[in-house]
């Protein structure tokens, strides 16, 4: 197949969107298909331009083995409703004439990648243009996102965007998503069930194991042995709140071999980081975004995760770090309501992590000294069980692969 992959973000970003879309186009190019990529410089989650790429020029490299074409975008420097709507919408506007252009190489399959929607209209326009299928994968409801966060509370507003999204997603030939309680979303927005299909995010469950020794890493962050990590590794954006993380540690700071690890960069990072100096919370560390090859490393040192959001945040995202937590059989307490899909999770499957309420201090507070009372060094085999069955990489993408050949009419011959 001939495909092309058109979203906002790719590598050599480390987490989030960037990391499933490059290492999608790269398994995809070992199986043999012609693989191009239209996409932006990189910038997040720092919301800076890497050195290397600039924010106002076209570029056109190769990663790889896989071509990649990067288009203009304004990245602002503190991302507000305003600025981050006119950063969506200036990659649409310059990515527009890149994606056209494929028309010539006559793709099979246009995998557009949402968010953002804004662009949407350029994959549909380039399907109708060559023949080829068009697939709109949904990482973020954008923007369920920004009305669940109170960014957009307009009644006009609200109305124009869900029927502008309702209308674009109606034009795709194929809707794909990451979670259940996503596809449910994708039904409520008139997508009829046999255009939906269930696309989940991987993990590496060989690269990322529960034998993998983080001892080296442990030390070399300046803790001891019996120090008991308690690790955020991801974005720090204003809707993970993790100012609850903050007053867990104030009240845990007496307890001086439990100490908090922040790992990651983003929008909100200079703010946490003040609240810190205030409080004086000497047991809270703030470390960079780590290379995939140390990942397992710092997962494994780590006593217990903390996936942590607002809410009205979990029903619309999916977490993308949870699936490295699960792979390595880590002990996790999450942030989510009963009824989101990571709510749900940890009802059909009993063990696999601790899921309470969000925005609750004192529960928070409260769950982590119970888990911290338990027996942490055992591998969570329900959680590992877990990934190694429903999200092995090869898979979760070779499953994809088939569907696609599907989907273009191509018979898939088994030697």
């Amino acid at each position: 197949m001939r495909l092309v992959i058109y979203g906002i973000n790719y590598s050599p970003e480390l987490t989030g969107i960037g990391k499933y879309s490059s290492e999608m186009a790269e398994w995809f190019s070992k199986q043999g298909h012609e693989v191009r990529v239209v996409t932006a410089p990189p910038y997040y989650p720092e919301w800076k331009i890497r050195d290397g790429y600039s924010s106002w020029r076209y570029k056109k490299e190769t990663i790889n083995k896989v071509q990649i074409i990067r288009a203009p975008i304004y990245v602002p420097k503190n991302p507000k409703l305003i600025t981050r709507l006119l950063h969506l919408i200036s990659f649409s506007i310059s990515s527009f004439p890149v994606i056209i252009k494929q028309f010539f190489w006559k793709p099979d399959v246009i995998f557009y990648v949402q968010p953002t929607l804004f662009a949407s209209l350029g994959a549909i326009l380039l399907a109708k243009m060559s023949g080829g299928k068009a697939i709109m994968h949904i990482q973020d409801y954008e923007i369920d996102a920004m009305f669940g966060l109170g960014m957009m509370n307009n009644g006009l507003i609200s109305i124009l965007a869900k029927a502008s999204e309702k209308w674009l997603m109606s034009h795709f030939d194929l809707v794909s998503t990451i979670s259940y309680s996503m596809i449910d979303k994708a039904k409520s927005k008139c997508v009829s069930e046999g255009e939906i299909l269930l696309f989940p995010n991987w993990a590496d469950t060989e690269f990322v194991a529960p034998d993998i020794d983080g001892s080296a890493l442990k030390h070399e962050w300046g803790f001891s042995d019996n120090d008991q990590v308690l690790l955020y590794a991801g974005n720090i954006g204003k809707k993970q709140g993790l100012e609850l993380v903050l007053d867990a540690a104030e009240k845990l700071k007496d307890k001086l071999s439990v100490q908090f690890v922040i790992v990651g960069t983003g929008a909100h990072i200079e703010a946490l980081k003040s609240i810190v100096v205030e409080k004086q919370l000497v047991n809270v560390h703030f470390k960079p975004l780590q290379p995939w090859e140390r990942v397992p490393e710092m997962l494994a040192m780590a006593d217990v995760h903390l996936v942590v959001q607002k809410r009205g945040a979990a029903d619309v995202v999916l977490p993308s770090k949870l699936t490295n937590i699960l792979s390595i059989g880590g002990h996790a307490l999450v942030t989510a309501e009963k009824n989101t899909e990571l709510g749900l999770l940890a009802d059909r499957f009993p063990g696999i992590y601790k899921c309470i309420d969000p925005e609750d201090s004192i529960l928070f507070s409260d769950s982590l000294f119970e888990m911290l009372e338990d027996d942490l060094s055992e591998v969570n085999q329900v959680a590992r069980d877990y990934a190694v069955r429903y999200l092995s990489k090869n898979n979760v993408l070779s499953g994809f692969e088939h569907h696609l050949k599907e989907l273009v009419g191509i018979k898939d011959i088994k030697s």
